[in-house]
Order: C-alpha cells, then sequence, then structure tokens
C-alpha cells in the first residue's frame, strides 16, 4: 500500500470523522468535495426553484420527446468529446472564470427558451461547449494538466454525473459509483485516443464512451427539458433554467477535480475511506 506521509500534529483535525495521516486543509477540502457532488440533483433545484416537483413533468413528457432528447445528448456529448481532444487550452494560468460561463450559458438559455422543447436540440450542443469549457477551466485551476488525454475525458466524463441519488446508502456514493461504472470505459478511450486521435471514432472504445456519458446526461437534459415545459417556469424563461443547469456541472466539476488533486496527494483508496468517513459521520 501506498506510504501516506505524516503531517505535523498542529495540521491534522479533531473531529469525530478525520484522517490523522492527512493535512487538515486537505480533509477540509474532502468535506467540500462530498457538499458540492452529493448537493441534491438537477431536479431537486429546478423544483425548489418552481415550487413543485419537476419530477411529474418527466412523467408526461412524450416518447418522442424522450428520444429526441436522448439523440441530442448524444450529439452534444459526441461534439464534447472532440472539442475536449482537439481545442481546451492546457496551458491558461489562474483560476476558473465560473462567473464568465454561467453568464454566457445563461445567455444561450434565454435564446432557446422562447422556443421551449423544441429548442433542445440546437440549444443543448451550445450549452453543453460552454459548460465543457467551464469544467476544464475549473479543472485546470484544480491542477489538471490539460494537455494529457486522460485528464481531457475526465472533463467530459463530468456530464454524467447528476448529484446526489435517493438510492444511496452509507456503504456507497452515487459519486464513486458513477465513477465506477464509467472507469473501464473512460480509461480504454483514452488510451484508444491518444494512440490514435479521433480519426477512428466508430471504434467501440471512443463509441462505449460517448454512449455511457450520454445516457447518463440525457437523464438530467430530459429535466431540464422537463422544467422548459412547466407553465410557471416558462415565464421564468430558459435563461433561469440554464443558470441552475451549469450551476450544477461547475458544482460537481469542483468536487470531481478537488477528489483527483487530493489523489495525486494521497493514495486514492485513503481518499476514497475518509470521504466515507464523512459520510457516516454525517449520518449518525
Amino acid at each position: 500500500m501506498t506510504t501516506i506521509r505524516e503531517v505535523p500534529s498542529t495540521a491534522r483535525v479533531t473531529s469525530i470523522a478525520v484522517d490523522p495521516l492527512m493535512a487538515a486543509d486537505d480533509f477540509n477540502a474532502l468535506r467540500e468535495a462530498k457538499a458540492l457532488l452529493e448537493h441534491p440533483g438537477l431536479a431537486a433545484r429546478i423544483s425548489h426553484l418552481a415550487g413543485r416537483p419537476i419530477e411529474k413533468s418527466l412523467d408526461v413528457l412524450p416518447e418522442r420527446w424522450r428520444k429526441t432528447i436522448h439523440a441530442s445528448a448524444y450529439t452534444a456529448i459526441d461534439r464534447a468529446l472532440d472539442i475536449a481532444v482537439a481545442t481546451l487550452d492546457a496551458q491558461r494560468p489562474g483560476p476558473s472564470a465560473n462567473r464568465w460561463h454561467h453568464a454566457a450559458a445563461t445567455l444561450s438559455g434565454g435564446a432557446g427558451g422562447a422556443f421551449g422543447l423544441l429548442a433542445v436540440s440546437i440549444e443543448l450542443p451550445i450549452s453543453t461547449t460552454i459548460m465543457l469549457r467551464s469544467i476544464a477551466d475549473i479543472a485546470r485551476s484544480m491542477g489538471e494538466d490539460l494537455s494529457q488525454t486522460e485528464a481531457r475525458i475526465q472533463c467530459v466524463q463530468v456530464l454524467a454525473m447528476g448529484g446526489r441519488s435517493d438510492r444511496d446508502d452509507g456503504a456507497e456514493t452515487a459519486y464513486f459509483a458513477a465513477r465506477a461504472a464509467l472507469a473501464r470505459a473512460v480509461s480504454d478511450a483514452a488510451s484508444h485516443i491518444a494512440a490514435r486521435g479521433l480519426a477512428e471514432k466508430s471504434a467501440p472504445a471512443v463509441v462505449r464512451l460517448i454512449t455511457q456519458v450520454a445516457g447518463r446526461f440525457s437523464i438530467v437534459v430530459s429535466e431540464k427539458a422537463a422544467a422548459q415545459s412547466v407553465p410557471v417556469l416558462g415565464a421564468l424563461g430558459g435563461a433561469v433554467i440554464n443558470s441552475v443547469f451549469i450551476s450544477h456541472f461547475q458544482d460537481m466539476a469542483r468536487g470531481h477535480f478537488m477528489i483527483r488533486r487530493l489523489e495525486r496527494r494521497y493514495d486514492p483508496a485513503r481518499v476514497r475511506a475518509a470521504y466515507q468517513s464523512i459520510k457516516l459521520a454525517a449520518a449518525d
């Protein structure tokens, strides 16, 4: 097992949930990451905004719209992968420009909001591109080397993260379950793209990654589309919905790349165990 460096006793956390070999600042960062990653998902956030459950609107979405949303999600992830591999700036230093990306996504939502569900297939690739740029900006600010294919694909993977699930229990979390489910697809696609680029985009490894991420992303997109069909939210417009939409994925990105930063410093198994200890302590 990897040896974890000792830290001075003055830098340790004194609380119920604590890893004595993890510096206080790092343990507090892990707490923050957990809070971000287990924040209620998009549907809950929009439901709070609307004052009514979005799940009811999801139930009445026509089947043809479900198919349209899934196809749009696939296209959006397909384009996101192109952007991640080809054009993300790996060198620009500094903190992430969350507000700029948030404003751009809000304007995009406002432009598409006038057309409701009809605009999903047009507006989604635009808002997804903006979100990916924001995710990459956050990743870079957390020390990710975006010249590496695997780091770029990690940015795309964030789009598969939906937030806290009601099915979570003390033994597992939605975050680590999602990472485990996508781990093989991410690894295989990263190896393929690093060796051959996207010239063979129909290769099984690449298709598998796009399909798995799009399948999870389409769930969140369906929640967004359902919100746009709610009359009370129609008055607020697509701009407000997109504001919540990008805020959700910025939170997922911040939490995910905080944890990856800690995993570069400590044994990943120790980071996961410490995360779990925080979860169990909060449940007591």
